[in-house]
């Protein structure tokens, strides 16, 4: 299929899927006239990176994860478990952090407010 296709499929537009092809995240083959032709298995793994993305992960990450989601079971061999593991701590620190801004925000707009109301 065509990138414009793909991109009807996947609902990604055809300037993230060229930029999915440069970091390695999806690939293609050339037709004799120079068009990109996927494979109709890149739907499913265009729709695998959005859910990614959407989950906060970056294009680097998703790289080294994408091996090992194709991978069999059997074949795994945990990198994919500890990725994960990090992503989730990364983002329960990232969630601490902002919630530490809010608490302050918060007291300080309190104080704003009384100050105001005296």
């Amino acid at each position: 299929m065509r990138i414009g296709e793909l991109a009807q499929a996947t609902g990604v537009s055809a300037r993230s899927l060229r930029y999915y092809e440069e970091q390695g995240l999806i690939r293609s083959t050339r037709t004799p006239g120079g068009w990109r032709d996927f494979d109709a298995a890149m739907v499913e793994r265009v729709v695998m990176i959005q859910h990614l993305l959407a989950a906060g992960l970056c294009s680097t990450t998703i790289g080294e994860l994408l091996p090992c989601l194709e991978a069999p079971p059997e074949e795994r061999t945990g990198v994919m478990e500890m990725l994960l593991a990090q992503e989730v701590q990364r983002l329960e620190a990232a969630r601490r952090d902002i919630d530490r801004e809010l608490e302050v925000l918060q007291a300080l707009r309190q104080d704003v407010s009384q100050s105001s109301t005296t």
